[in-house]
């Protein structure tokens, strides 16, 4: 019997591929296929990539889900959740906030996380900005492409 990859090999895969310039990255180990795909995005949306897919050779891989539509202005000025999880706006309890109400970010800067499956997904900023609102608390479970930050 195919033993199915481990949360760790996916996640080193999901980082190694955002880490690079790749659209899309296919992967198989011991009759499983990990296929990971970053839709096609213009730099001033604050959309993250869409969730991975992994599917078991003897079903048919699964279509990616549409992406979620936005109003055109809300777009631009709010990051939303990449897939659905729990946010996590500080790395522990203890710790302080990755960001706060008023803090100027510069693009790529670390937002929160959302925990899906035991394997946490960095939400970094597309853009430069100031957040103007955090439109959700620490712990709170949130859908793919809710919006989780607005900027001013």
């Amino acid at each position: 019997m195919a033993s199915a990859m481990t949360m760790d090999e996916i996640k080193a895969l999901i980082d190694a591929m955002a880490a690079s310039d790749l659209a899309e990255m296919e992967v198989a180990k011991d009759g499983w296929t990990l296929r990971l795909a970053r839709e096609a995005r213009s730099a001033a949306e604050a959309t993250p990539p869409a969730a991975p897919a992994v599917s078991a050779p003897e079903k048919p891989e699964r279509q990616s889900p549409a992406p979620i539509p936005s109003p055109a202005p809300a777009a631009a000025s709010e990051v939303r959740a990449p897939l659905a999880g729990l946010a996590y706006l500080a790395p522990s309890a203890e710790a302080p906030p990755f960001v706060t109400v008023g803090q100027a970010v510069e693009a790529g800067a670390l937002l929160c996380t959302v925990e899906a499956m035991k394997t946490f997904h960095e939400v970094r900023s597309a853009r430069a900005g100031v957040i103007a609102a955090v439109l959700v608390a620490s712990g709170d479970e949130v859908e793919g492409g809710q919006p989780l930050f607005r900027f001013g």
